[in-house]
């Protein structure tokens, strides 16, 4: 590992808790017991993971947890985008200990207010973007570490996936931490692309995203030559977030078989 990836090094100040207290926001999550309450948003899947408590430089933070049956193939976290750690990404989590990764999402939004989520509407996305502006990217990478900590302990290879601010923060465990990762139309990594990359590196597009123009996708090539750099056709920004549209099925799911097949390479 070179020394722009020996480690986190920065030690972030605590973020101050919002008052949103008539925002109207996406229904709260069950966190109590190892099964998820009914999240809302029409998903009455159940899964058979659990929380886990994070304790960050920051702040501290539920993370959820998922181990697969059998030997593990490696580890991952997953860091979700600007509405919160909405019970998609506990989808997520079961979908990688399904294919056999032990599996954790940091509810990042923790920092500002336990359970804070938004609905994924207009309204959400102003609330979430000024959310991740007030949590700051410092943060995001003291709470990925955490959870990197905890999920070396369990003795295999830790890679990250991230979705779009998430994805972002993906980039940045990859150049600060040294994580193999793969971010999803992340919108905020340009003031980025010169870090040095410390692992594998993988990057999904959709080609009808309005905020991640064919210039920018151009950057992350020429920046970053050693990644692989995916561009999908058919689809807008947060084409794998299942059911919520602008969900697109073929995208998502090739985008998915390359991610796992990025993680097994790298990972296991």
């Amino acid at each position: 590992m070179t020394p722009a990836c020996a480690g986190h090094s920065r030690h972030p100040t605590p973020v101050p808790a919002f008052d949103f207290a008539s925002r109207g926001d996406y229904p709260r999550q069950g966190r109590s017991g190892s099964r998820l309450a009914d999240p809302g948003h029409g998903d009455t899947r159940n899964t058979m993971g659990e929380w886990q408590p994070l304790y960050t430089a920051c702040g501290s933070v539920q993370a959820w947890l998922e181990q697969p049956e059998g030997d593990p193939r490696g580890a991952v976290v997953v860091a979700h985008e600007i509405y919160g750690m909405l019970p998609h990404y506990q989808t997520l989590c079961q979908r990688l200990a399904q294919a056999g990764f032990i599996a954790m999402a940091p509810a990042y939004f923790d920092l500002i207010e336990p359970g804070l989520v938004f609905a994924t509407d207009l309204a959400g996305s102003n609330r979430g973007r000024a959310t991740v502006d007030r949590l700051g990217l410092d943060c995001a990478i003291d709470t990925t570490e955490t959870a990197l900590d905890m999920l070396n302990g369990f003795g295999h290879p830790v890679g990250v996936v991230g979705f779009s601010w998430g994805g972002t923060v993906a980039l940045l465990a990859n150049t600060r931490l040294g994580l193999p990762a793969v971010s999803y139309y992340a919108t905020r990594n340009l003031p980025f692309l010169d870090e040095p990359a410390c692992a594998p590196l993988m990057f999904h597009f959709g080609a009808l995203d309005p905020a991640i123009p064919a210039e920018a996708i151009a950057q992350h090539r020429q920046k970053q030559p050693q990644s692989q750099v995916f561009v999908y056709e058919d689809a807008d920004h947060a084409f794998n977030r299942d059911p919520d549209p602008p969900f697109e099925p073929a995208s998502a799911a090739l985008a998915w078989q390359r991610s796992l097949a990025f993680l097994t390479e790298h990972l296991s």
